[in-house]
């Protein structure tokens, strides 16, 4: 009966001593307060850099016609581009070549009707005031097709973070005035969390049948086609939460 009263006593200061251990770790681990800031940076600029994906498409039942006919044109087509580029950092690239049959459907069936050839030229360029003379002269070379125009900030990285430094600061500033209107002081980052996009304030659209409509009173009037790059803007935002006595 002793022996059973002692063991029960024994018992009972392991739990004990358990549950003191338990509460100070808890209490050694209290999360420290912290205030969270929102902010963004943004800026509006005009762009310095274009690529235009211009297309070259031929069709032949011959593949192998085709692919020729494809490369007397696209020739063509670079020839004229080149002589219209010379800044260091401008050039020409092929971005994709296809060549691949096509067929109609007669009775369910399919039947082979031709091959069709598209080779896609980038054309990489500062010189932003050339873009509708290029559009007009790669069409009159043979182009076939003006995919898309793409306006850019050759110094984006560098824009991109003056705005996150401003946006930094404005959280900040932003913490610091909150925890001084608390009574308590900014003590430490507890996290950031940045990010930058950019985005054009205006569109360029180029409607190859709209040119060719009007192709005669242009030439006419010794006009190439109007492209407008607009104003990109960049925006910097940033999450972050900073720590108080």
């Amino acid at each position: 009966m002793k022996k059973i009263f002692v063991s029960a006593v024994i018992l009972g200061l392991l739990i004990s001593a358990s549950s003191v251990a338990s509460n100070a770790i808890t209490s050694n681990n209290d999360e420290r307060g912290y205030i969270t800031v929102n902010t963004q940076a943004n800026k509006e600029l005009s762009p310095d850099l274009v690529e235009i994906s211009i297309a070259v498409e031929t069709y032949d039942k011959s593949m192998q016609n085709a692919i020729a006919k494809n490369k007397e044109i696209s020739d063509k087509v670079q020839a004229v581009l080149k002589s219209m580029i010379n800044a260091p950092e401008d050039y020409i690239k092929t971005s994709d070549f296809n060549a691949s049959p096509m067929y109609n459907y007669t009775n369910n069936k399919r039947v082979f009707d031709k091959y069709q050839v598209s080779n896609t030229i980038i054309v990489h360029t500062k010189n932003l005031d050339k873009v509708g003379n290029m559009i007009d002269k790669a069409i009159a070379a043979g182009a076939t097709n003006i995919n898309n125009l793409n306006f850019s900030i050759s110094d984006y990285e560098s824009q991109c973070d003056d705005l996150l430094t401003i946006a930094v600061n404005k959280a900040k500033n932003q913490a610091s005035a909150v925890a001084t209107a608390a009574g308590t002081t900014l003590n430490g980052v507890k996290y950031m969390n940045a990010s930058c996009n950019s985005g054009a304030t205006s569109r360029v659209y180029y409607n190859l049948m709209a040119k060719n409509a009007v192709a005669d009173s242009e030439a006419a009037m010794g006009s190439s086609t109007p492209i407008s790059a607009g104003r990109i803007k960049i925006q910097a935002t940033l999450s972050s939460a900073f720590f108080v006595k």
